[in-house]
């Protein structure tokens, strides 16, 4: 038989096993905590105008931040491959640096305390 053709009845049979138990597995048992709507930490029956914490949109803004800077250290291992890898660890460091140094001023700050 063709390897090709195995593999994907091997996939397809798998898929079909884990749909049909995901049918059967769950325990459903709605209450009212779980059937409320749920709005990223907000009393989501109260009213639409009442202020909101600017520290919760910092935060998210500091994860995007460092989650996009951490993925600039993705090619690390393919640099080793460059013929001159030193260059390489001087600019993965400098990354590092930077993010090590921004999250301590803002450590400082207070930027990442939630309560008030």
């Amino acid at each position: 038989m063709n390897p090709l053709i195995s593999f994907f009845m091997v996939s397809s049979a798998l898929a079909g096993i884990l749909i049909t138990v995901s049918f059967w597995l769950p325990q459903v048992s709605p209450n009212s905590e779980k059937l409320s709507p749920y709005e990223c930490g907000f009393d989501p029956l109260g009213s639409a105008r009442l202020p909101f914490s600017m520290r919760f949109f910092l935060v998210a803004i500091l994860f995007l931040l460092f989650d996009l800077e951490i993925a600039l250290l993705l090619p690390i291992p393919w640099g080793g491959q460059l013929p001159n890898p030193t260059q390489t660890l001087i600019w993965t460091a400098s990354i590092l640096v930077l993010l090590t140094l921004g999250l301590a001023y803002e450590w400082i700050k207070g930027g990442l305390e939630w309560a008030e």
